[in-house]
């Protein structure tokens, strides 16, 4: 089993962010979505302008993991509370994690999953949360197994269908 190695992205290595999180969105939900909905969502918000934005963002962090020298998910999280959160208590989002396919069940998934709550534990965060689509039974099974519950829905905007997420939530 190839080494597995958790880093932070740094400015030049936004174009490599970009390659995998278009790799990894397509893979894990084209099947499930129209070829233009995926299109228009690659295009907008998963574009170099836009995520150099949010790489810029003082609240997100971006981590990548590699096995070997190759790039096979990301992380992205969000120094920000669950919106209608008890405003004592501070948060923090996971944004985005995903990983190739053939790396599921690598441990890289989880990897990325340790790395959120060691930074939520730095940031003195009480809580974790994320939104997770209804229809995603694999990734809602891995948070549980993580510790996480269904708390409430949000809306996700993919392309021109309005799709269900659940919220999910885990206090550290």
């Amino acid at each position: 089993m190839n080494q597995l190695k958790v880093s932070r992205v740094v400015a030049n290595q936004v174009e490599d962010l970009q390659v995998i999180s278009r790799s990894t969105f397509f893979e894990t939900f084209a099947a499930y979505n129209s070829d233009s909905d995926m299109a228009n969502y690659l295009e907008k918000d998963m574009s170099i302008q836009q995520l150099t934005s949010e790489f810029n963002n003082a609240d997100s962090i971006f981590y990548l993991v590699s096995s070997d020298d190759n790039i096979v998910g990301y992380l992205k999280l969000n120094l920000i509370n669950l919106e209608g959160s008890d405003p004592n208590k501070k948060g923090i989002e996971i944004a985005r994690v995903y990983v190739l396919r053939e790396y599921h069940g690598s441990g890289a998934g989880q990897l990325l999953f340790k790395t959120s709550m060691t930074i939520a534990q730095e940031n003195k965060c009480d809580y974790i949360w994320l939104g997770v689509w209804e229809n995603n039974p694999r990734a809602i099974r891995f948070y549980e197994k993580n510790g996480f519950v269904i708390t409430g829905n949000k809306k996700f905007i993919l392309g021109d269908d309005v799709q269900n997420d659940f919220i999910m939530v885990r206090s550290i």
